[in-house]
């Protein structure tokens, strides 16, 4: 049974770090780049980071970058997002995707936008509050 889920995530006063994590099961994460989302009360999910399937590749929404840091493990089938200086405006329910890219050249896509997702985890409520 494929799974795909998210942990990590809780309430942090603003300028705190949390560790998400976006564990598989039922598949390996080798050949497949893998995007975070995340989505605000009352706004559309949004792209923050990516890695390719190579690992060589990584991205970031302009709001996040220099913030965030996403990497991946794949001895543990896991991807993680380190997530730091944290604001209220980062509160949101962060998802994780995966995009299959086994070949050649798209072992370095590393997609923000949602197109081709083919697994999707649940996601983990990040709430910044002091």
């Amino acid at each position: 049974q494929v799974q795909f889920v998210e942990s990590g995530g809780g309430l942090v006063q603003p300028g705190g770090s949390l560790r998400l994590s976006c564990a598989a099961s039922g598949f390996t994460l080798d050949n497949y780049a893998i995007t975070w989302f995340r989505q605000a009360p009352g706004k559309e999910r949004l792209g923050i980071s990516c890695i390719s399937s190579s690992g060589l590749i990584t991205d970031y929404e302009k709001s996040v970058k220099g913030r965030f840091a996403i990497s991946r493990v794949n001895a543990k089938n896991t991807v993680y997002l380190q997530i730091n200086s944290l604001k209220p405006e980062d509160t949101a329910v962060y998802y994780c995707a995966a995009l299959r890219a086994t070949y050649g050249s798209s072992r370095d896509f590393c997609p923000l936008s949602d197109v081709a997702m083919i697994y999707w985890g649940k996601g983990t409520l990040v709430t910044v509050s002091s």
